[in-house]
C-alpha cells in the first residue's frame, strides 16, 4: 500500500500539468475555430452587401435589365403605372416596339413595351428596355407612324443609357453614392423617380431625337411624322405635354429633325393610313 501510494505522489503533479496542457490546447483550439466562424461570417456578409452594391459606371446590360426589372415591378405595384389590360392594344403596341427595337442601335437586350391607363400625353422609359406609352398619347397621334415616332424616342433614351447616367448624377447630387457603388433599394427608388419626375438635359433629348429618327427610318416609317406628332402637340392647347416639357425647347427638336429629313424621304415609308391606324386603337 505504502508503495502504490508513494507512486501515485510521485506522478499526480505530472498528470495536473498533463491537465493543464491539456486545457491550453483545447482553449487555443476553440478560439482558432470562433476566429473562423466569425471571419467565415463576415466574408457571407460582405458576399449579401455585394450583391446589392450596383457600380452604376461599370454596370452590364444584364444588371441593367435586372434593375429595370426590378424599378418596373415598383411602378406597378405602387400605383404609378397602371397599366391598361388590353391585350390587343397591348399587343400592337409591343409588336411596334419590338420592329423598332430590332433597328435600333442596341438590339441584343429584352425590351419590354406596356401601356399605361391614363389620359396624359406621355410616353418614358427606364432603364433595361423598358418603355411606357400612355392611353392619352395613342389617342392624341393621328397614325402609326407618329406612335412609333414616340415610341424610336423612348428607345433612343434606353440606348444612350440615359436613366443610367441620371441616376449616377442625382445618386452624387444626394450623396448616397460610395465608392463601392450605389445600394441597390435606394438605385429602385431613384429609378422610379426618375421614371415618373423625368426631367432630360438638353443633350439626352437631342440624342433620343437623333436615336429616334434613325430607329424610325430602318424601320421603314415615314420620318415626316416625327415632326408632325410634336407640331401637332404644340398647337393643339394652351399647356404644353408632359412628354414635351423638357429641354431643350420643342421648336428647336422640330428644326433640327426638320434638318436632317429630305423632302424626297420625308412621306416615304409606312404608317402614315390614318383610317388603319384608328382601326388598331379602337378599343381605346
Amino acid at each position: 500500500m505504502l508503495r502504490r501510494f508513494s507512486l501515485f505522489n510521485l506522478f499526480h503533479p505530472r498528470r495536473r500539468w498533463l491537465y493543464g496542457l491539456f486545457s491550453l490546447v483545447l482553449g487555443f483550439a476553440i478560439a482558432i475555430s470562433s476566429v473562423t466562424i466569425v471571419r467565415a461570417a463576415s466574408w457571407i456578409e460582405l458576399l449579401i452587401q455585394g450583391a446589392q452594391i450596383i457600380q452604376l459606371s461599370s454596370i452590364s446590360d444584364k444588371q441593367e435589365v435586372e434593375l429595370g426589372s426590378q424599378i418596373n415591378q415598383e411602378l406597378i405595384d405602387s400605383g404609378q403605372a397602371k397599366i391598361y389590360r388590353n391585350q390587343a392594344i397591348t399587343n400592337y403596341v409591343n409588336r411596334i416596339g419590338q420592329e423598332l427595337a430590332k433597328k435600333s442601335e442596341r438590339p441584343d437586350i429584352t425590351y419590354t413595351f406596356q401601356v399605361v391607363d391614363n389620359k396624359a400625353v406621355n410616353a418614358f422609359a427606364t432603364m433595361g428596355g423598358y418603355v411606357y406609352i400612355h392611353t392619352g398619347l395613342m389617342q392624341k397621334a393621328e397614325n402609326e407612324a407618329e406612335l412609333a415616332s414616340v415610341i424610336g424616342h423612348e428607345i433612343g433614351h434606353i440606348v444612350g443609357r440615359h436613366s443610367v447616367e441620371q441616376m449616377k448624377q442625382r445618386a452624387i447630387s444626394q450623396g448616397i453614392l460610395s465608392a463601392a457603388g450605389l445600394d441597390r433599394t435606394q438605385a429602385v427608388q431613384l429609378g422610379v423617380e426618375l421614371a415618373v419626375n423625368r426631367r432630360n438635359s438638353r443633350q439626352d433629348e437631342l440624342e433620343a431625337d437623333r436615336f429616334g429618327l434613325d430607329n424610325l427610318t430602318k424601320a421603314d416609317y415615314a420620318p415626316s411624322a416625327m415632326v408632325s406628332f410634336m407640331k401637332k402637340l404644340l398647337e393643339g392647347g394652351n399647356s404644353v405635354p408632359t412628354f414635351l416639357s423638357t429641354h431643350p425647347a420643342t421648336s428647336e427638336r422640330i428644326k433640327l429633325l426638320e434638318a436632317n429629313i429630305s423632302e424626297q424621304s420625308a412621306n416615304a415609308g409606312k404608317g402614315l393610313d390614318r383610317q388603319a391606324y384608328q382601326n388598331q386603337i379602337s378599343a381605346l
